[in-house]
């Protein structure tokens, strides 16, 4: 009976008043929502007079609030009960403390980095004690896990990284090219070239090719293991996870990463060659023998020296990150992806760390 007695929504204007009548409720405002808030919306300025609304809902106050844009009007006439309506409306909500705020973005991070920092220095401690127990057991020592993580690390990325380096190659040598040719120094192309390429730019971009791919792969094998429970099986069994997962790992890949970068270097000089000869009309013989000639013996040393520490470092952060997945496909996915960031992140810092100690070397 209420309901049938109950009329639409309607909103008159007169010169200075605006005046709401029937029943402002959800079922009578689902058709007319936007028209009726649009008109409100235009007549915020005025007084209100909402004395003769029949029914009013939390929706037909919801659009009135935002049609007198968060704010009770000044010239305001309604029924008592439609206060309780209106009354957490106009309630801003505290400001939060700055505090607070720094304390709430900054104390999560800053955990998570002393939680990491704990968990690899643990990992180290570990690393150290089982290779002191290989020295005195030589037997312990998983040749074939070493061998096959060679050949999956190592051998299956030189595809990736002939293809990457032989473009960065091009590249290089074409806008190096271009602007030598302008100031009459196109030989010099072979000294830019040949002392970047070993010294830097061949172990870095390796560094990063393997550790977004092999150092991921390390992750995701080691994280699938916790999801299948076989690394709980490993500790049922006695058997360390350093000794048959870690050390293989390190091992292989600081042995694989040199051979990586004088086969990624190469390609990069040879395809710095090839524009070299194509802009300069340099000659091959003139430019591998300008080669040579050009770069001291000691950036090639140097710059093996840095990928056996990439190496190392890239399979340690891999393990580290994969040893602290969680048994869910979530924990996995998002192991995988911060072991692939941290990785290529201390391979550049450590690598601004060679370049200032070794900056007297072999220049």
């Amino acid at each position: 009976m209420q309901a049938s007695a109950e009329s639409p929504p309607t909103l008159i204007r007169d010169a200075n008043t605006t005046r709401l009548a029937g029943a402002w409720t959800l079922l009578y405002l689902r058709e007319r929502f936007d028209e009726l808030g649009m008109q409100a919306a235009a007549a915020r300025d005025a007084a209100w007079d909402l004395s003769e609304v029949q029914r009013l809902d939390h929706a037909g106050a919801l659009m009135l609030w935002q049609a007198w844009g968060g704010k009770r009007p000044e010239q305001l006439h309604w029924r008592p009960e439609h206060e309780a309506l209106f009354s957490g409306m106009d309630t801003p909500a505290p400001p939060r403390p700055r505090r607070r705020l720094a304390r709430e973005s900054v104390q999560p991070l800053l955990l998570g980095f002393a939680s990491h920092m704990v968990d690899a220095t643990t990992l180290l401690g570990r690393i150290v004690l089982d290779l002191m127990l290989i020295a005195r057991r030589p037997q312990l020592i998983a040749w074939r896990d070493i061998s096959a993580q060679i050949y999956r690390s190592g051998a299956q990325a030189l595809g990736i990284t002939a293809l990457v380096g032989f473009l960065v190659g091009i590249t290089l040598s074409y806008l190096t090219s271009r602007q030598l040719k302008s100031y009459g120094a196109d030989i010099f192309v072979v000294n830019i070239l040949g002392l970047s390429v070993w010294r830097e730019l061949g172990p870095l971009l390796a560094a990063i090719l393997l550790a977004g791919r092999s150092g991921s792969a390390m992750t995701a094998q080691l994280g699938v293991m916790r999801v299948t429970q076989e690394l709980d099986a490993l500790s049922v069994m006695g058997i360390s996870h350093t000794v048959r997962l870690v050390i293989p790992r390190m091992l292989a890949l600081g042995l694989s990463m040199p051979l990586v970068v004088v086969w990624t270097s190469s390609l990069i000089l040879f395809g710095g060659m090839i524009a070299a000869s194509a802009i300069l009309g340099l000659d091959y013989v003139q430019f591998l023998r300008g080669v040579p000639a050009a770069v001291p013996i000691a950036n090639l040393w140097l710059g093996l020296a840095k990928s056996v520490v990439f190496g190392l470092l890239i399979a340690f952060t891999a393990c580290h990150y994969g040893l602290r997945i969680k048994p869910n496909s979530v924990s996995l996915g998002a192991g995988t992806t911060d072991s692939v960031v941290a990785s290529i992140t201390m391979v550049i810092i450590v690598d601004a760390i060679f370049a200032v100690v070794f900056s007297d070397v072999g220049l």
